[in-house]
């Protein structure tokens, strides 16, 4: 057993659960080296919503919090509040966190409650089977969509950024390296910090969108895929248009809510 999973992590109950292939593991490992790295695990506490995504939260050997399916980011308001001291760290899906727990992301944001949110987008409902999602690709086929979205995608991190998150961040699976140090950023940015992780689901966003189970195929989607602002400038906007870009988008320093909460209650 590795030592940062007998340190971080609940490494009796490992292996993990999730099917082979899938990134939520790789997020699960990375998000565990962050905590360590910073040394900060006896400061944080994780919560989870419902779906494969949400389970990362419950693999931390952490004060942990498991919530209604969309209701991750209000539960991580209270534990932030009634404890400033704590690092929050919340783990959903993209159905959990845009979907059904879209108002309170844009509200949470809003507010700019000192909370990391991981979005894990596997583009796709994975385990219920398979349904279509907001953050499907327009034309992707699905279970429910089987002559293809016809919708654009919710771009979580542009939604974030309209609603007043302080640090956003996108990467994929295939960004071990970047991932890990916008993690670490985020737990520390002093505001609401929004990580997007675009992640392989071989079992049903590979078979349905991109008509592979085959892990190894998705791991180079997603290398083709999600590409640096750089790498972007360099395509025709015909191309640009079926990539999805990634690295740190936003960083600044407002007023934290729990700061301006507490100040006002040494007021009286």
């Amino acid at each position: 057993m590795h030592a940062v999973a007998r340190r971080i992590l609940r490494y009796k109950h490992l292996p993990s659960q999730y099917c082979p292939g899938c990134g939520g593991g790789t997020i699960m490992n990375i998000a565990a080296r962050a905590v360590d790295e910073l040394g900060i695990v006896d400061r944080v506490c994780t919560v989870g919503g419902i779906g494969c995504s949400s389970q990362i939260a419950t693999y931390f050997n952490t004060d942990v919090m498991k919530t209604p399916h969309g209701r991750a980011l209000p539960a991580a308001i209270a534990l932030k509040l009634t404890n400033p001291t704590r690092k929050v760290l919340v783990f959903m899906g993209d159905g959990d966190c845009v979907a059904i727990g879209g108002n309170h992301l844009i509200h949470t944001a809003r507010k700019n409650v000192d909370v990391t949110a991981i979005m894990v987008n596997n583009q796709v409902y994975g385990l219920t089977g398979g349904q279509v999602a907001p953050t499907t690709p327009i034309h992707a086929s699905t279970m429910t969509t089987p002559y293809g979205k016809l919708e654009p995608a919710v771009d979580a991190c542009e939604l974030v950024k309209t609603a007043g998150a302080t640090f956003i961040s996108r990467w994929s699976t295939a960004h071990p390296k970047q991932l890990l140090r916008a993690i670490k950023k985020a737990i520390m940015h002093p505001g609401f910090a929004f990580v997007e992780v675009i992640s392989q689901c071989p079992v049903q966003a590979g078979r349905y969108i991109l008509g592979s189970g085959d892990p190894v195929e998705h791991m180079r989607w997603l290398r083709q895929t999600c590409l640096t602002r750089g790498q972007m400038e360099k395509l025709s906007p015909e191309e640009r248009a079926k990539k999805v870009m990634v690295g740190d988008f936003l960083e600044e320093i407002r007023p934290e809510y729990s700061d301006l909460t507490y100040a006002l209650m040494k007021s009286f």
